[in-house]
This record gives C-alpha cells, sequence and structure tokens, in this order.
C-alpha cells in the first residue's frame, strides 16, 4: 500500500530519472505534460509533508530569496588558466618536451572542445551538493550556490552506488545559441538590454542576486574535470573519468576523443573546425590534455597552468576595422534599426561591410563615435556585430552619434513605447519605406507567394504610382506592367497571371500576409486552425486570442489593435472585394492524420520534394510545422545540408528522419 513518503521517493526517481534522459542523454522519456504532472504532485506532496523535504528534490530548481551580496569562498585546489598553443608546431612542442620529461615516444592525448563559456566549480559531500562557486581569480571565487541550483543540468545529488567522501566538478556553464537567440528576442520585446554573446548572457545569469531570474535563464553545465576529493575511488585516466561523471549524472561534451601523438590531436582539432559553426554551442578551441593521471602528477605544473594540458586556440573570428558611418533602416513594422558601415573586413570566411547596431540603447552602450576602431565579431550565420569600440585608439573628440528623431524615410517623428527598446515610425500607410516592405512582405513566398513579382518590380510600381497598397496589385492591367522599364509584354503576362493566381490561398497564408506585428507563419497558421475563419479571428476577444498556442498577451494585443483600425479593415475589404479566398483550413482528415499532435520542422535540401511540400504533407497527415527547433519539437526531417538545426536537435534528443523514411510515412498513410 502507497504511502506518502513511499510516493514522494517514487515521483523524486521518476522525474531524476526523465530529467537525466532529457538534459544529459538527449532522450526524453516523457512528454512536456507527463513532467509537469508529475513535478505538480511532487510539489503538492511535499507541501502536505514537509517532514520529508529533501535538498536534492526535483521541486527546488526554482530560485530562493534574493541574496544581499556574494560571500567570497576557496577553492581547495587553485583553477588554474591553460597554455595556448596556436598551430600544429606548438602541438608538436607540448607533445616533445612532456615526452621526453617522462622518457616516452609519444603520448595518449585525451582531446575536447574547449567551450566558450564561464567555469564553475560544484563541490558534493557524501553525494549531495553543498557548494558552487565561480573561478575568480584561482584561488578564490564567488558562492554562487543558490543559481547553480536552478540549472537543470547540475545534478543536486550524484546518481553513483557508492558516493565519494568529497568530490570537486569542475565545468564550463554555457548558453546554446538557438537559445540565445530566443533570449536576446524575449529581452527586445520587454526594452531590456540585449547581451552581447552567449557568454556575457551566461556570465550575468550565474552572478544575480535573484536566483529567480537564473532559474529563467536556458543555462547548461557541461563538466570537464574533477578538482579536489577526499575518499574517492576514480579511474586512472581522464577519459575514464569523464565516463564516471556522464554516470553520475552529469552532461558532458559528445565528441570526447582519445589519440595518440600531436599529429592525431592536430588533426581533430582540424575536424573539430569544420564543425564550429554547425555546433549549438560556442567554442574557442580544443583543450588537449595528457590522457593518464599518473603522467600527469609527474608532469606537474609551472606558474599558474599544468604542464600536462594546452588549448589549441582556434584562429579569431574577432577583426579590427573602422566605422564610416552609421545608416538607418526602417522596417516593415516601422521600427528604426541602425546599421554601421563599416570599413570592408573578412571575418569567419565572409568580408563584412555592414554590421546590426540593434537599436538605440545597444548604441548609448557601445558609445561609438564615426571614424572608431571597432572589433567586428561574426560567429557562424550570425548576422555581424560590433562588439566595442577601441576608444584608446580614438583621434580628436568625435561627436556623440545622435539617434534621429524623425522617420529617414518620410520624415514622421519617431515614437517609442515605454515597453520596448524599438524606436518606431507610425506612419504605416504613409511611410514610402514601410509601405515598400509591406509589399515585398505580401508577395514573399511564405506569404502569397507571388512567383515574379519581386523587389525591383514592386519598386517601380510604387515608384510610378501604380501600386500603393497590396490590393493595388490587383486592380493591375497587362498594359500597365508592360510600359515599366525592362518589362516587355510576355513578362508583364506572367506576373499578372501570377498576381491573379495568387487570389486562392490558404487563411494562413493570407493571415501572415497581411503582415500583423508578431504574427509570424506559424503564428498563422495555428490561428487558422483555432478559429478556421477570418471574421473570426478579427472579432476575437483578448482572452480568446491567447487561448491559442503561440499567441500571448503582447501578441493578442497586436492582433486585437491592427483589425481595431478602419484602413486595414477597408484594405481587407478591397482584397475581398477583387476575389481573394482561402481553401478550407483543416488540411488532415480522421483516416489519415497519423501525426496528429505532432509537431515537426524541416530543414536541409530534400531531393524528392520541396521543404514547403513536405510541410504541407505532414500538416495534411494532422501534424503542425514550425520553423525553429526546440524541447517541444517531435520530429526533425532533416536533408542534406542541414546545420544548426539539426545540431539543435541532436543536443535535445529529438527523433531525427531522413527523406526515405518521410517518404515511408506518406506511403504507409495512402496520400
Amino acid at each position: 500500500m502507497s504511502t506518502p513518503e513511499l510516493e514522494i521517493m517514487a515521483l523524486r526517481e521518476r522525474l531524476d530519472v526523465w530529467s537525466l534522459a532529457y538534459h544529459r542523454d538527449d532522450n526524453p522519456l516523457a512528454s512536456d505534460a507527463e513532467y509537469d504532472t508529475a513535478l505538480r504532485r511532487l510539489r503538492d506532496l511535499e507541501l502536505l509533508h514537509p517532514e520529508y523535504f529533501s535538498a536534492s528534490s526535483p521541486t527546488q530548481r526554482v530560485g530562493d530569496t534574493p541574496l544581499g551580496e556574494f560571500v567570497s569562498v576557496g577553492h581547495k585546489l587553485p583553477m588554474l588558466s591553460l597554455d595556448n598553443a596556436f598551430s600544429g608546431d606548438d602541438l608538436a612542442a607540448f607533445e616533445e618536451r612532456n615526452a621526453a620529461k617522462l622518457g616516452v615516444h609519444s603520448l595518449t592525448f585525451c582531446c575536447e572542445p574547449k567551450l566558450d563559456g564561464v567555469a564553475m566549480s560544484l563541490l558534493y559531500e557524501d553525494g549531495n551538493l553543498v557548494r558552487a562557486a565561480t573561478r575568480g581569480d584561482g584561488s578564490s571565487g564567488e558562492d554562487i550556490t543558490h543559481n547553480a541550483r536552478t540549472i537543470d543540468t547540475v545534478p543536486l545529488r550524484l546518481r553513483v552506488l557508492s558516493c565519494p567522501k568529497v568530490l570537486e566538478v569542475r565545468g564550463e556553464v554555457v548558453i546554446p545559441r538557438g537559445a540565445f537567440a530566443t533570449l536576446n528576442a524575449q529581452q527586445a520585446q520587454r526594452g531590456e538590454t540585449v547581451f552581447q554573446n552567449p557568454r556575457n548572457a551566461a556570465a550575468g545569469s550565474l552572478r544575480q542576486l535573484n536566483s529567480r531570474v537564473t532559474a529563467t535563464r536556458p543555462l547548461v553545465f557541461m563538466a570537464y574535470a574533477v578538482g579536489y576529493t577526499e575518499e574517492a575511488e576514480l579511474p586512472a585516466t581522464h577519459s575514464h573519468t569523464l565516463a564516471y561523471l556522464r554516470d553520475a549524472g552529469f552532461k558532458t561534451s559528445g565528441l570526447i576523443e582519445c589519440v595518440e601523438g600531436w599529429a592525431a590531436a592536430e588533426h581533430y582539432v582540424e575536424r573539430i573546425l569544420v564543425q564550429r559553426d554547425a555546433m549549438d554551442v560556442d567554442i574557442d578551441g580544443v583543450v588537449v590534455k595528457v590522457d593518464d593521471f599518473a603522467q600527469q602528477q609527474r608532469l606537474g605544473f609551472v606558474a599558474r597552468a599544468p604542464r600536462w594540458a594546452i588549448a589549441r586556440k582556434f584562429p579569431a573570428q574577432e577583426e579590427v576595422t573602422r566605422l564610416l558611418g552609421i545608416d538607418y533602416q526602417v522596417g516593415r513594422t516601422g521600427a528604426i534599426t541602425p546599421v554601421a558601415r563599416l570599413k570592408p573586413v573578412f571575418v569567419g570566411g565572409v568580408t563584412v561591410s555592414n554590421a546590426t547596431l540593434h537599436n538605440v540603447d545597444e548604441m548609448a552602450r557601445l558609445d561609438i563615435r564615426i571614424g572608431d576602431e571597432v572589433i567586428v565579431r561574426r560567429a557562424g550565420d550570425v548576422i555581424p556585430q560590433i562588439v566595442r569600440s577601441l576608444v584608446d585608439r580614438r583621434v580628436g573628440n568625435p561627436e556623440t552619434v545622435i539617434f534621429p528623431s524623425h522617420c529617414p524615410d518620410c520624415s514622421t517623428p519617431l515614437t517609442r513605447d515605454l515597453d520596448e527598446a524599438a524606436i518606431r515610425c507610425d506612419n504605416r500607410t504613409g511611410c514610402p519605406a514601410q509601405q515598400k516592405a509591406a509589399l515585398e512582405h505580401f508577395v514573399s513566398r511564405k506569404a502569397l507567394d507571388i512567383d515574379g513579382v519581386g523587389e525591383k518590380l514592386l519598386h517601380q510600381l510604387f515608384d510610378t504610382g501604380l501600386v500603393r497598397s497590396v490590393a493595388d496589385l490587383y486592380e493591375l492591367t497587362v498594359e500597365q506592367v508592360a510600359a515599366l522599364d525592362r518589362m516587355g509584354l510576355k513578362s508583364a503576362q506572367k506576373a499578372i497571371d501570377a498576381i491573379d493566381k495568387s487570389k486562392v490561398t490558404d487563411l494562413h497564408r493570407f493571415l501572415y500576409a497581411l503582415g500583423i506585428r508578431e504574427v509570424g507563419e506559424a503564428t498563422a497558421r495555428a490561428l487558422a486552425a483555432h478559429f478556421g475563419s477570418l471574421d473570426a479571428i478579427a472579432s476575437a476577444s483578448q482572452n480568446a486570442l491567447e487561448e491559442v498556442s503561440d499567441v500571448g498577451p503582447v501578441v493578442a494585443t497586436h492582433i486585437r489593435r491592427y483589425f481595431s483600425l478602419e484602413s486595414n479593415r477597408r484594405l481587407i475589404d478591397r482584397l475581398l472585394h477583387v476575389g481573394m479566398d482561402w481553401v478550407d483550413t483543416q488540411e488532415s482528415s480522421h483516416a489519415n492524420a497519423v501525426l496528429a499532435g505532432q509537431t515537426w520542422v524541416v530543414t536541409g535540401k530534400l531531393e524528392s520534394m520541396s521543404r514547403d511540400a513536405a510541410g504541407a504533407l505532414v500538416r495534411r497527415l494532422g501534424g503542425q510545422t514550425v520553423g525553429s527547433v526546440s524541447k517541444n519539437t517531435d520530429v526533425l526531417l532533416a536533408g542534406p545540408g542541414a546545420g544548426s538545426k539539426l545540431s539543435k536537435a541532436q543536443s535535445l534528443g529529438l527523433k531525427i528522419i531522413d527523406e526515405s523514411e518521410f517518404a515511408k510515412i506518406v506511403s504507409e498513410a495512402g496520400v
């Protein structure tokens, strides 16, 4: 017969197993709903039976009362830095001097990616986490236990049968790139500071006095070494110790490899460098360690670094160039984005001549002046950005750059909402830049997909006064289009035919094409599926809109505001009047909805169909498609050339299938 104590113990064990499978093994054993239900049940039982409290319970990760200040704590063993190697020759010299000292011909090295994060030390006594600390100056750091406990990949108790009396585990706290992009988007939406890079975001999150803030940040702890120990029976090599840490509940790199000799280590470096841009965590090199602990002990230390380890650094993805000027771009929603014009510089494999400055707050933080020398960073496929200005090289005293007070395109006074970082031009229907951007969005592939009507033609139509709104497109004649520069009768007819064909579309495409703020492709699809008709969406209340997945208070407010404006209602009426119509939004039938309830992401280059066609098949079989990978994704359909989405799916342990497996699913469903 079950008792509260037994149920609490069983729930804790079940949740720990599920958490390990998800965060360490990337192999979810339960849905988010199942996990949340079990966690709520455990929390309720612990409230009813406080006598069974445990600091290692999964319920203890939510954060605690804010601290007044951080306390300094000493490291029992110093957290040392590593010497650097910048070439294969440096690695050869590293092996030569260590092999000579040991009297051997070659050495076995354990190699692993060097994570670009924040070092953290975790101290366990009798298997329980008792303290976490930053590296600090290597001898002492700050006690951040209250923050470390909120990180899912930090075990609150070691999962080994015989726990050491004392075990210190060292590792790096990182934020995956995908999670970092989401975090920055949320920061910008709330009008808060946009983080410079994942490392800075991780450092700032770890040093929060309020651990409830840390609990909201997507931090990941990855173990890379053992420090101080007492009564601990550990393996004889570094590589086997990492396997032991994984068994104990820690997340470690999946790219650890043992090699023989410096040449093999350099070959490993070359292979990791090729994968660098596709990884979902930032790395800045490879750590090469002598694998055998007995050899490490004989080699010892020099100054503030071990002799037995070295960091093989990658070529820099930051360069110095000069700021030539700042342009201000007006987006489709009226947001003004400052863009730095740079003296062209080669960074991360491409020539960079422009870099985003994000918004006025970022400009103020950087304190850049025209003519400054600046450091430019590019990581993977991320838009180039200015890291900082080299103020000490500044010549003279150039004036501070002043953000414009009026729209650079239509001279309308700019405004800024209190809860936003963006400064906007509110002249949506009269600002040429916004009108042109709205036209481009309306005809784009994910909107109405009007083939043959591109940016150049749209600008001609706008500049000649033939088109001012998207509804004007449907009143064009072949003769009007043919009269434009570089447009013959055949091209004009093709454009008019494509415009006419676009009148029959899908409700979600039409919604997305309208350009409602914050309503992307996935949100438009969710709205269409939930309400079924445009009238229902247009008349929906705030609460009704928030019942839709992907729609929160901010998005719901934008939708309500859009349909409340008379000008927007007139535009929609005009579009309906010219014959705009859509097919049934229900794409699946009960007979073949084999993917009902599943969320899919399609990426890479498929051979037998386009990604859009594959997405349409997923939806026809009852599933839904989204543009980005998250823990809520059920399946990733990956073709050749899949990059960061594939890496993220692998890190999350998601189901990944190729085109042949997908074809089999479609065939078996009879579609």
